[in-house]
């Protein structure tokens, strides 16, 4: 989260935390946030994927190497011209109270949302904002970007498996890694670009891996 917040900060886009999430013991388990600014949405979309970070944790007394992943969702934000069929009905909205910072108004009145729906899944959460009314209207707002990301994913799969390319995307096919132990290398698996300035990378300086990716998915289609 921390180095795509750099990264937005030095391309001066507005960013706005929707949700977060604690981990049980530590870090973070979830967060949502949106990025708004000029080509923001084409920029992102070649972080979508698996991200796979090797490191001695600093959570663990006995200074042992630990791999994680995360998984990086990026949707576009839609225009209310673009027609989506979200049925009522298959809405489940919840209210409680939100966490952390907000003054007593968030500790005595259930303002957070949570909507999901039921036919896909889909879970948003929005407590950000003071008032319920406002945190609806962001969490159907996301709701309504992430289903038509779910549609558009769904005609490539469609293309993809027409064309017999049928391989999956999981936690087993990360699209870059980040080691800082037993040496220190940040490399994209898509690209095969590399970077040695580690802390430049976590700080931000994302760029060289998604113009690389950018460029080479842009070739294709020319191609």
């Amino acid at each position: 989260m921390r180095m795509y917040l750099r990264w937005a900060e030095k391309k001066g886009y507005n960013v706005q935390i929707i949700d977060l999430q604690s981990g049980d013991e530590a870090g973070i388990k979830d967060v949502t946030f949106t990025v708004e600014g000029s080509y923001a949405y084409g920029y992102l979309k070649a972080e979508a994927g698996v991200h796979r970070l090797v490191r001695v944790s600093p959570f663990d007394a006995n200074k042992r190497r630990h791999t994680s992943f995360a998984a990086v969702h990026v949707c576009p934000e839609i225009e209310d011209t673009i027609h989506l069929d979200i049925k009522e009905d298959d809405l489940r909205i919840d209210t409680f109270r939100a966490s952390g910072a907000g003054g007593q108004h968030v500790n005595k009145v259930s303002s957070a949302v949570r909507i999901t729906h039921i036919p896909t899944g889909i879970v948003v959460t929005c407590q950000t904002e003071r008032s319920q009314h406002r945190n609806r209207e962001l969490a159907m707002k996301i709701l309504r970007s992430k289903l038509f990301a779910l549609m558009e994913r769904e005609k490539e799969e469609k293309i993809k498996a027409l064309v017999g390319n049928k391989k999956n995307i999981g936690w087993g096919n990360q699209i870059r890694s980040y080691i800082l132990h037993p040496y220190r290398l940040i490399k994209d698996h898509r690209t095969e670009v590399e970077a040695f300035n580690v802390e430049q990378v976590l700080d931000g300086e994302i760029d060289i891996f998604i113009e690389a990716y950018l460029k080479k998915v842009n070739s294709k289609v020319l191609n």
